[in-house]
């Protein structure tokens, strides 16, 4: 069984859902409702709000492996700054990379980050999220942070190929409202952002999650973006692969297993989507023969 104690407090909590009393579910739910946050409280302040003791508080606290609350606060607090760091404080404790064979060693540990990231994700949690990307009748919207955003780009690229109703978000706040304006009930909001996280993207989200509709999607880390507090779907990579740089070679093998997957789904429509794309494409200006033949063109 795995050790509890080298996870996160959330990952913990989710571990031994299964096995918690009532009263414990309530603690787990005031936890991960508004989390960390809530784990900071006084044990009196959280008795409080979810009527149960201080002594089953202390009970469940023992259950996902801390020595008690105190200490359930410590490991918080470890979370709240790890989910800080910034590349300067990755190097001074990173496990340095052999510069002998410095490509394959690290692509080592890129793949040890992808195991663990297949491990991570559920097929069912990976289907849920396929699936409501998959459905035509939503549209989908997309935003990441200040370097993930590239994601957000990557992945809006490849699904306006494949469906419509996509609308990649702009960095600048200014311009949210509209988006926000236009989301409906059914539609998707998907969000990357990673450690050292994107203060506006959280304000986004709860400003999203108080209009009832638009489901949230996070792509985040195990420390948690502040956003996932407003999701309905938290997906938490793993992005460290002990150098000075987060990777993320996780989220991009994830988006990019979405790709094929939504694509596929209706690969009918895709397969028109495409064509129909392509032809108008190839219409405009500036794309030559050699282009019309298949040929110097990215996908």
């Amino acid at each position: 069984m795995k050790d509890l104690t080298l996870s996160p407090i959330r990952a913990r909590i989710n571990a031994v859902a299964d096995h918690l009393t009532a009263s414990e579910r309530k603690i787990a739910n005031a936890i991960l409702a508004d989390y960390p946050f809530t784990g900071l409280e006084s044990i009196q302040q959280l008795a409080t709000k979810t009527g149960v003791s201080a002594p089953s508080i202390t009970r469940f606290v023992s259950k996902i492996g801390c020595g008690g609350f105190q200490d359930l606060q410590r490991q918080l607090i470890a979370e709240l700054k790890e989910g800080r760091r910034s590349p300067l404080d990755l190097k001074s404790s990173q496990k340095p990379v052999g510069h002998s064979d410095f490509l394959s060693e690290y692509v080592s540990r890129v793949s040890t980050v992808m195991r663990e990231m297949a491990e991570t994700v559920s097929q069912a949690q990976f289907d849920i999220l396929a699936n409501l990307l998959a459905d035509r009748s939503r549209n989908i919207f997309l935003l990441g942070g200040r370097v993930s955003d590239s994601i957000a780009t990557f992945f809006s690229v490849h699904l306006h190929q494949i469906r419509g109703g996509i609308y990649h978000m702009p960095d600048n706040p200014e311009f949210w409202p509209e988006h926000v304006l236009r989301m409906r009930k059914k539609d998707v909001v998907l969000l990357f952002d990673f450690r050292r996280y994107q203060p506006s993207l959280a304000r986004l989200a709860e400003t999203i999650a108080e209009k009832p509709g638009a489901t949230i999607i996070v792509i985040t880390d195990k420390w948690m973006s502040p956003a996932a507090r407003s999701a309905d779907h938290i997906v938490a990579l793993p992005i460290d692969a002990g150098t000075a740089w987060d990777t993320v070679a996780s989220a991009m093998a994830l988006v990019e297993a979405l790709i094929v997957r939504v694509s596929e789904t209706d690969w009918e429509a895709t397969q028109k989507r495409i064509n129909d794309w392509d032809g108008i494409r190839f219409a405009m200006p500036g794309y030559d023969q050699d282009r019309l033949d298949g040929d110097g063109d990215e996908t």
